[in-house]
């Protein structure tokens, strides 16, 4: 499960769900496979852009077209989100997920490794923000102590 924050979408399903979106658009408009399936390989692409807009496509599909295929949208916005680290909101999609499902384990599990990496990552700032604060400390007190001796 670690992995569904991590996987790449390869350059070739990345072109190929692309261009039949965009032959689409150009046409007589996306359905709404042709868009779900271009946001879901954009979400698992490696570019915070790519992300943000796979995040932009499901986000419209959630919010303008049927009942059906809701949940999968909550499920890739909360993916996407997370992968961009914006935990919060990769949390708030995955609890609407489990309002209407509250026993699906794939998204139970989903939660856990976002909380997870939620707190490595806040773990981690904090450590960062510590080592700074004691390396300006001691630059401070040798600078002190260098003027005392003067």
């Amino acid at each position: 499960m670690e992995d569904v924050l991590d996987e790449v979408v390869s350059s070739e399903d990345l072109k190929k769900f692309e261009r039949v979106y965009h032959e689409q658009l150009h046409v007589s408009g996306v359905t709404q496979k042709a868009q779900f399936e271009y946001a879901w390989c954009l979400v698992r692409s490696k570019y915070p852009a790519d992300i943000r807009k796979g995040i932009v496509l499901l986000e419209d599909l959630y919010s303008n077209h049927g009942e059906s295929g809701k949940r999968d949208c909550l499920y890739y916005l909360a993916i996407g989100n997370a992968r961009i680290r914006e935990y919060s909101k990769a949390l708030s999609y995955v609890r609407a997920f489990l309002q209407v499902e509250p026993a699906n384990e794939q998204v139970q599990q989903l939660e856990r490794l976002i909380k997870k990496r939620m707190e490595k990552e806040g773990l981690y700032g904090i450590a960062v923000a510590g080592g700074v604060i004691i390396g300006v400390a001691s630059v401070l007190g040798l600078g002190i102590a260098m003027a005392k001796k003067n």
